[in-house]
């Protein structure tokens, strides 16, 4: 029996100090591991000045995944014990020639007569840039002329001796159909992310590995140029729990050239000194120089440009993804992320509540924010919430993969022609007014439609000033610029939603003659729904509401401050707990001043 782990838990280390990020050693090595590695070695890189061989162009990163790769076959039982493998890494690192190499290698070193090998692409031109090399990897090489056949209008490469075929493909849900392949290689897997319909179709793919034992799935790919999404947010947070150890899965290993999270926190991956971490190419395919001024440029162009050249030059993951007239506050919004505040916590610890709704179109998403004010520390907390009909998935191709994403996290729920997003709403509305601490529920006049109704059901109207009708357009800006205030000082914090951090990546605040006003950066594909619901609960919040609760309704805090109720229930002092519950009673200040007077001397301040 082998003994082996995918597990890498020093990457960091190893990654800083430009050693192999191999978790473990070829598990079988031998002569047929030396012969895969003498070929693909031998393969030479025709568009490279003097067409150099792969073993004198690369440095010794490229050679650890074809090493795990055919290492990881017992040579005697035809088995992979390591069938699943990702390499990401930045751009212009030979990903693209390293690809072919690999596939023609294991074309050339198959058993399986008629065996299928695919290189699944996401778009017609990332095949052809795939098929290329692969071409002219042969044409370069007279004995593989004579072994293998080239057919370049359907993309095939097949070994004469075997039958068996490399094909490169676009892929589409008829392409996949059917396919039996014993290896595949997927290009550029963050553009399958992308595609709502990526996961059943690379599921369709590598159906034959079920009984093909010596089958291999490779995954190549460079950072996302927005947040992870779909497949690749999938495949991608697997493989780094696997190499972290927090899964055990001895079938899969990932090579992940990225940078340790506390040099993102620095900034430091922007030093062109530790520009090799991301880039193992670096001095052969990757031009130091290009990178240093490509990242140069990106400063001097603002946030938008610097996000962009670090995903794919430096392999650093899009979180909010700033523009260049991005709202303020995305700049201070992870920070405020706070995973302990649910919705519950929420309503717990607050001392009132205002809802925020907006939306509700069945183009767009319906937004709800939950906003809490703290009972001892007055901080503002908040939880959200989207719905959206299951027609936005069809209409909106471009984010349908995003919002299944945040479905599957349940921060969105995807309803029917039934529209149970109103129920959803109302339901939880109704909680909070049950609890006692519903300040108000506040929302854009224009959206409320059928939820009028539905609230007026549960006790909510405008007649009892518990519907607010909030202004839009410039009327938002105070709200706006309050919530920016906050989260840069750090008493507004929510929940971490990834959906709102979308939708914060998503808004847009254009300048007007007298003020500002939010809107999309994309009209259509770019939704800011949840967004605009908590703008609208800051609104209201801004007003300092009053305690929805009070202390004369709770026993154990009004003996505490007054002692004993008297029988007529009053505390028997020289003022009316009737008034000092009602702010806006005309003698609330002076019954005010007169309970203070009376704390003063009972020594007790936390009331």
């Amino acid at each position: 029996m082998i003994e082996w782990t995918t597990a890498c838990p020093d990457w960091e280390q190893r990654i800083v100090a430009g050693r192999s990020l191999l978790p473990c050693p070829p598990l079988f090595p031998g002569p047929e591991l030396d012969l895969c590695l003498e070929i693909f070695r031998g393969l030479r890189i025709v568009d490279a000045p003097g067409s150099p061989t792969i073993g004198e162009a690369c440095l010794p990163w490229a050679f650890d995944l074809p090493t795990a790769l055919f290492g990881a076959l017992d040579p005697n039982l035809g088995r992979r014990l390591i069938q699943n493998f990702m390499l990401l890494v930045s751009k212009k690192n030979s990903k693209s020639t390293l690809a072919p190499a690999i596939m023609l290698t294991a074309l050339l070193r198959n058993f399986r007569e008629s065996g299928e090998f695919i290189i699944l692409a996401p778009t017609i031109e990332v095949a052809g840039n795939s098929f290329k090399p692969a071409r002219d990897m042969v044409k370069a090489d007279p004995e593989l002329e004579e072994i293998l056949l080239v057919q370049e209008h359907i993309k095939t490469i097949t070994h004469r001796g075997t039958n068996a075929t490399l094909k490169v493909v676009a892929a589409d849900a008829d392409t996949v159909s059917g396919i039996r392949a014993i290896g595949i290689l997927v290009e550029e897997l963050w553009l399958f992310g992308k595609r709502v319909n990526a996961e059943a179709m690379l599921r369709e793919a590598t159906g034959g590995l079920a009984s093909r034992p010596e089958g291999f799935v490779i995954y190549l790919s460079t950072q996302s140029d927005q947040p992870p999404a779909g497949v690749f947010r999938d495949r991608l947070h697997h493989f780094r729990n696997v190499r972290d150890g927090i899964v055990i899965d001895r079938k899969s290993l990932g090579l992940l050239y990225e940078f340790p999270e506390t040099m993102l926190k620095n900034d430091s991956y922007l030093d062109p000194a530790n520009f090799y971490i991301t880039n193992p190419n670096l001095g052969r395919s990757v031009d130091r120089e290009f990178l240093v001024d490509e990242v140069r440029k990106a400063q001097e162009a603002g946030a938008s440009s610097l996000a962009l050249v670090a995903a794919k030059h430096l392999n650093a993951e899009v979180g909010i993804a700033l523009k260049t007239d991005r709202w303020t506050g995305a700049d201070y919004w992870a920070r405020q992320a706070d995973p302990t505040l649910t919705r519950e916590e929420i309503l717990n610890r607050s001392e009132v509540v205002i809802v925020g709704i907006d939306g509700g179109g069945l183009d767009d998403l319906f937004g709800l924010a939950v906003l809490g004010r703290d009972k001892k520390t007055h901080d503002w907390l908040l939880w959200s919430h989207a719905w959206a009909h299951r027609g936005v998935l069809e209409r909106r191709k471009s984010i349908a993969s995003v919002l299944l994403d945040f479905e599957k996290a349940g921060e969105l729920t995807i309803v029917d022609d039934s529209l149970g997003d109103i129920a959803g709403i109302v339901g939880m509305v109704d909680e909070i007014k049950r609890r006692g601490i519903l300040g108000a529920v506040a929302a854009d006049p224009a959206g409320l439609g059928i939820l009028v109704d539905e609230l007026a059901a549960v006790g909510i109207t405008e007649e009892n000033k518990l519907l607010i009708g909030v202004g839009q357009g410039y009327r938002m800006m105070n709200a706006i610029k309050t919530a920016e205030r906050r989260l840069a000082n750090g008493t507004l914090r929510h929940s971490g939603s990834k959906l709102m951090a979308w939708c914060v990546a998503n808004l847009k605040i254009e300048p007007t003659a007298t003020a500002i006003r939010a809107t999309k950066q994309n009209a259509g594909d770019a939704k800011i729904d949840p967004v605009m619901a908590m703008f609208d609960a800051i609104d209201q919040m801004a007003l300092n509401p009053p305690a929805a609760g009070s202390i004369y309704d709770d026993a154990e805090a009004y003996e505490r401050v007054f002692g004993a109720r008297s029988a007529d229930g009053s505390p028997a002092r020289d003022f009316d707990p009737a008034i000092l519950a009602d702010i806006n009673h005309p003698a609330f200040k002076e019954q005010k001043a007169r309970f203070e007077r009376w704390q003063a001397m009972q020594g007790d301040d936390e009331f």
